[in-house]
């Protein structure tokens, strides 16, 4: 199996003005791209071809211990910037539904796991990503975690994302991480977090 980069649902542009065309250019086509290109040599050095990217993240433990980390890095950097864009959208819809109810249910009201999730998002510190995940338990979480780790190798079910890395934001809020977040909130697809969530 060769690891391609997904197209994506939306042009460089369509995100403006909350994430500039520039950023989503260079953060696609060149970081993204690179960790394609990469996974795809650590697979075929680990002996790994065929595998699904679901299977390669969920079984880190039994690879050539030469091709672990390059595993982890490049796949998890490869699946979380999947995530990641499919996680966007010109115009959020805002949320309703199963996932609404159970956000409501866990943080009381959606302004509430809105400060959690900002909070977490803002409070990580280096390069990394926070998560909306359900937990091993079934239940809502949120988690920040570092570098290019996927949640599904923790064992998480991610449901929304935010990347962090200075990378993903760094031409238009330069080092003003929380300018990010805030914009954030306006491309959130709240109709793909709703399926993750059900499904």
């Amino acid at each position: 199996m060769i690891f391609e980069l997904p197209k994506l649902p939306y042009g460089f542009s369509e995100l403006e003005p909350h994430y500039d065309s520039a950023t989503v250019e260079i953060h696609y086509s060149k970081h993204h791209a690179t960790y394609a290109a990469n996974l795809n040599k650590a697979v075929e050095a680990a002996g790994w071809q065929g595998k699904s990217i679901t299977e390669i993240l969920t079984s880190l433990e039994e690879a050539p211990q030469q091709q672990k980390a390059a595993l982890r890095n490049h796949g998890g950097g490869y699946h979380n910037h999947c995530l990641f864009w499919e996680s966007l959208c010109p115009k959020s819809t805002g949320i309703n539904g199963k996932l609404a109810e159970a956000i409501n249910a866990k943080w009381g009201k959606f302004e509430s796991f809105a400060e959690a999730f900002t909070a977490k998002a803002l409070g990580h510190f280096g390069s990394g990503w926070a998560w909306l995940v359900k937990n091993k338990s079934n239940e809502l979480e949120i988690v920040d975690i570092h570098d290019q780790v996927s949640p599904i190798s923790l064992g998480f079910k991610p449901i929304t994302v935010i990347d962090v890395w200075e990378h993903a934001y760094y031409l238009k809020y330069k080092n003003v991480r929380a300018d990010w977040i805030k914009a954030w909130w306006n491309i959130v697809d709240w109709k793909k977090a709703e399926e993750r969530f059900i499904n």
